[in-house]
C-alpha cells in the first residue's frame, strides 16, 4: 500500500467556484465590494430601460443597515420592461444564467454580476436579496427574497408575493444588503454615478447616499441610442465547438440549409462554396458530420474572404448627439466635439468606436502629460484598471497632441467609447480593454478626428484673439489721426467724428477685422488723449 496521500478530487459549482474566487468579479474588499455592487445593479437597470427603447429613471439609494458593523443596503430601482415571475428565482439566484447570452450588445455580458453580489451578501451579512417587479401588461406586482444554493447553483426561494396594481407601474426593484466600506467607496461610486450620467443625458439618475446626500442628474434630451438587435454569428468569429453546438442543434435537414439558417453573411450560393471547399456533400444531415468534416469546414469558414462584414445592427453606439448633450451637461464647455466612426470588426465581431471632446468651460484642468480621459466600453464607465488600457496607451503614446496646439495641464476632457458584441476586456471585472490591434487603430482614429477639430477651433481663436490685439494697437491711434488732420484742414468744414468712421472704414476693409470691434475698443480710448 502506497504510503502517499491519495489525491482527491470533486467539481464545484459555479456559485462554488466565484464564492471561492470572489476577488476575480471585482469583489476583493468591502470599499470595491460596495461599488461593485452598485455598478452591477445600475447596469441592469439601463439594460431594461434604453435598450428596450424606454427613457430612464433610476433611483439609487445606499443607507446604513445595521448600527454596529459595516452593513450597507443598496436599492435600485427602474422603470424598465419588468422580469416575468417564473424568471425571477433563476435571473438572481443561479449564476451565470442570463438574458445576455445573445448575440447583441449589453452592459453585462456574463450574467455573473448581482448574483455575485448576492453570494457576496450571503457571505458578509447572510441576508437575501430581495426583487420587486412587473411588466407593463401585468396587472401585479411580483414579490421575492432569494439566496444561492452555492453548492447547487439553485435559487432557494425564501418568500414570495404578490400584490394587485394602484397605478401603472413598471420596472424592478432590487435591494441587497452586504458588508462595505462607505467611507473609502463613495468617491469612487461618485465618480461612476457621474460618468454614467455623462453618456446617459437622456435618463433622470437620482441617487441617496448613506450622508443624506442627494445626487440628481435631470434628463436633458430624449434621444436615445437606437437599440441593439439580436443577430446571427457571422463566419469569421465561429470556432470548432461553436459549430458543433449549431450542428447539433440544428432542425435544418441538410447541412446547407443549416449554414444559410445559422451564420449571417451566408446565403446558398455562399453555404455551396463552403461546402465545395471542404469536401461536403451539401445535402447531408447537420447531425452526421464527424469531427474531421467539422474541422475542414471551420478551417474553410474562418479562411473565406468573400463574405460581407458583419452586421452593425447589433450594437449600439451612443451617437454625437448623446456625447456632446452629455459633455454639455456636465462641464458646460466653450468647445465639444463628438465622432462616430463606422463599423469595424475584430475576430467576426463587430465594433464601433466613438470619441468626444470638450475644452474650457468648467473643464477641470487635466495631468501634466495627457488630458482627462473618460473610458466606456458599451457605456459602462471604467474607472479601475486605467494603466492597463489600450485607451489609455493610445492617449498617451500614440497622439502628439503638441500638433492639436494642446499643451498640458489643460482644461480638456477627452470620451472614448467602444461598443461591441464582444468587447476584448482584460478580465471578468470588465475595467480595461485589451490591445487588439484593429481596435487600437480606430481608437487612433477617432481621436485624431476629434483633435484635429479642436486644433481648428484653438486656432481661430488664436486668430481671433491676433485680431483683437491688433485692434487695441490701432484704435489708440485713430483718435490722434482724426484730431491731427481736423488741425491740418482746420477751416474746410471736417468733422471728427466722421473722420474716425472714414478711418474705421478703412481700417475695417484692409485688415478684414469687423468695424463693430473697433468701435468697441474706440469707447474705452480717450479721445485727444
Amino acid at each position: 500500500m502506497s504510503s502517499e496521500t491519495a489525491e482527491k478530487y470533486k467539481a464545484i459549482s459555479p456559485a462554488e467556484f466565484f464564492y471561492k474566487y470572489k476577488e476575480i468579479a471585482g469583489f476583493a474588499n468591502p470599499a470595491r465590494a460596495l461599488y461593485q455592487t452598485v455598478r452591477e445593479l445600475v447596469e441592469n437597470a439601463l439594460d431594461a430601460t434604453d435598450s428596450h427603447g424606454i427613457l430612464p429613471d433610476i433611483k439609487i439609494v445606499i443607507q446604513r443597515a445595521d448600527p454596529v458593523q459595516e452593513f450597507y443596503r443598496v436599492t435600485v430601482e427602474d422603470n424598465g420592461i419588468g422580469i416575468p415571475p417564473d424568471i425571477v428565482p433563476n435571473a438572481f439566484g443561479r449564476v451565470l444564467f442570463s438574458s445576455k447570452y445573445v448575440l447583441k450588445q449589453t452592459r453585462g455580458m456574463y450574467g455573473l454580476g448581482v448574483k455575485m453580489a448576492v453570494l457576496y451578501g450571503q457571505m458578509t451579512t447572510g441576508r437575501p436579496i430581495e426583487v420587486i417587479t412587473s411588466k407593463r401588461e401585468y396587472r401585479r406586482i411580483y414579490f421575492f427574497k432569494i439566496r444561492i444554493d452555492i453548492n447547487k447553483n439553485e435559487p432557494i426561494v425564501l418568500e414570495r408575493g404578490s400584490w394587485r396594481k394602484q397605478r401603472d407601474w413598471h420596472g424592478t426593484i432590487v435591494s441587497l444588503t452586504i458588508e462595505g466600506d462607505w467611507g473609502k467607496a463613495k468617491a469612487r461610486i461618485k465618480e461612476y454615478v457621474n460618468r454614467t450620467a455623462i453618456v446617459t443625458p437622456y435618463a433622470n439618475i437620482v441617487m441617496y447616499t448613506p450622508d443624506n446626500e442627494v445626487v440628481f442628474y435631470k434628463r436633458v434630451i430624449d434621444v436615445m441610442p437606437r437599440p441593439p438587435r439580436e443577430v446571427k454569428p457571422h463566419p469569421y468569429g465561429v470556432d470548432l465547438e461553436m459549430l458543433k453546438m449549431i450542428m447539433e442543434s440544428s432542425k435544418q435537414p441538410t447541412i446547407l440549409e443549416a449554414l444559410v439558417e445559422n451564420f449571417q453573411s451566408v446565403g446558398e450560393v455562399t453555404a455551396r462554396d463552403l461546402l465545395t471547399r471542404a469536401g461536403i456533400d451539401p445535402s447531408i444531415s447537420p447531425s452526421s458530420l464527424k469531427e474531421d468534416d467539422l474541422l475542414k469546414l471551420v478551417n474553410v469558414m474562418k479562411t473565406y474572404s468573400q463574405y460581407k462584414p458583419p452586421s452593425s445592427s447589433a450594437i449600439s453606439p451612443l451617437g454625437t448627439e448623446v456625447i456632446k448633450a452629455g459633455l454639455n451637461r456636465m462641464f458646460e464647455p466653450e468647445f465639444v466635439e463628438a465622432v462616430t466612426r463606422r463599423p469595424s470588426t475584430y475576430e467576426g465581431h463587430p465594433f464601433i468606436v466613438e470619441a468626444g471632446i470638450a475644452y474650457g468651460g468648467k473643464v477641470p484642468l487635466s495631468e501634466p502629460d495627457k488630458p482627462t480621459t473618460l473610458r466606456y466600453a458599451n457605456k459602462i464607465p471604467l474607472l479601475y484598471d486605467e494603466g492597463s488600457d489600450v485607451i489609455t496607451s493610445v492617449v498617451k503614446e500614440d497622439i502628439a497632441w503638441e500638433n492639436y496646439l494642446v499643451s498640458f495641464p489643460a482644461p480638456i476632457v477627452l470620451l472614448v467609447h467602444v461598443c461591441s458584441t464582444k468587447v476584448p476586456f482584460k478580465g471578468v471585472g470588465k475595467e480595461s480593454i485589451a490591445d487588439v490591434p484593429e481596435v487600437r487603430r480606430e481608437i487612433k482614429l477617432a481621436i485624431s478626428e476629434v483633435a484635429r477639430r479642436l486644433r481648428g477651433y484653438l486656432t481661430a481663436k488664436q486668430k481671433e484673439f491676433e485680431a483683437q490685439r491688433k485692434v487695441v494697437h490701432l484704435a489708440k491711434y485713430i483718435p490722434e489721426i482724426a484730431r491731427s488732420i481736423e488741425v491740418i484742414f482746420s477751416g474746410d468744414g471736417l468733422d471728427r467724428e466722421i473722420l474716425v468712421k472714414k478711418i474705421v472704414e478703412i481700417i475695417s476693409a484692409k485688415t478684414g477685422i469687423p468695424e463693430s470691434k473697433i468701435n468697441e475698443v474706440l469707447k474705452n480710448v480717450e479721445i485727444g488723449a
